[in-house]
């Protein structure tokens, strides 16, 4: 268990949470790193900004590789472009040293977040679908 409180407390809530709450501590946890990471670019802390763009890339593998396909194949496809497309925008930014990139990025997961923060799970589990979502295997790093 990590020595750091706030990381405790993450770790506990993704290893005890539901599949559509683990989806929305991804989502947020992005957010939140390519937020740091336009915060980094202005201050001029490289480590720092690229370390963010890297966390906020796994993340979104992370949701990539997470998707059934099987259940909604042309979602999980536009999905899977879609995290695709924030991952090369993230590159762009960090390589290029670009705001605008980390703008746009940070706009896109603030939507689909929001969409997901929308999501009932009892309405999921009433209609079966909740076994079609598929849990991120966590193998993203949860330190703060």
């Amino acid at each position: 268990m990590p020595s750091n409180p706030y990381a405790a407390y993450l770790e506990s809530s993704v290893l005890t949470a539901e599949p559509i709450e683990l989806v929305r501590i991804l989502y947020r946890t992005a957010l939140e790193n390519v937020r740091n990471a336009r915060t980094f670019l202005a201050e001029g802390d490289i480590p720092a900004r690229s370390k963010a763009v890297a966390k906020s890339i796994d993340i979104l593998h992370e949701l990539s590789f997470s998707l059934r396909h099987e259940s909604e194949p042309a979602l999980a496809r536009n999905l899977v472009e879609l995290y695709d497309y924030m991952q090369r925008r993230l590159l762009t930014a960090n390589l290029g040293q670009s705001a605008e990139p980390l703008a746009e990025v940070e706009t896109l997961l603030a939507t689909m977040a929001e969409a997901w923060d929308r999501i009932n799970p009892e309405l999921l589990r009433e209609a079966s679908l909740d076994s079609e979502l598929s849990a991120p295997a966590g193998r993203i790093a949860t330190d703060a």
